[in-house]
């Protein structure tokens, strides 16, 4: 990651996105089994992207939360105020983040380590 990604780690939370304050205005939610939040957040930021990035002024921004045997993904971004969303672009992240062959990478990716890290 470079460095124009802000980055803030605090007790069972994990925050990525391209602007401070980072603000949701379209999102999607998910859970997954325990993972590291670091590798998940790259992974699926890297998606919503790829998905977004013809939305002008879109910024992506992902937050995992770390619960009880489980990591909660909330996927999504920010658009320059006042800016038109695309009709049900919120259903479209949801889509994305239910879509198995991508759970199935970014799993993967996530995947705690041997040493119990996540």
């Amino acid at each position: 990651m470079t460095a124009r990604w802000h980055i803030q780690r605090e007790e069972g939370r994990y925050l990525l996105s391209r602007r401070l304050p980072a603000r949701f205005d379209v999102e999607a939610t998910s859970v997954f089994p325990p993972m590291d939040p670091a590798r998940l957040a790259r992974q699926a930021r890297q998606d919503v992207w790829r998905m977004l990035k013809g939305l002008r002024g879109f910024t992506p921004v992902i937050e995992v939360t770390l619960g009880h045997e489980r990591v909660i993904l909330r996927a999504g971004g920010q658009v320059p105020k006042g800016a038109a969303l695309p009709k049900g672009i919120n259903a479209d992240l949801a889509d994305l983040l239910s879509d198995p062959a991508r759970r199935a990478r970014w799993s993967t990716w996530a995947a705690t380590n041997s040493r119990g890290r996540a």
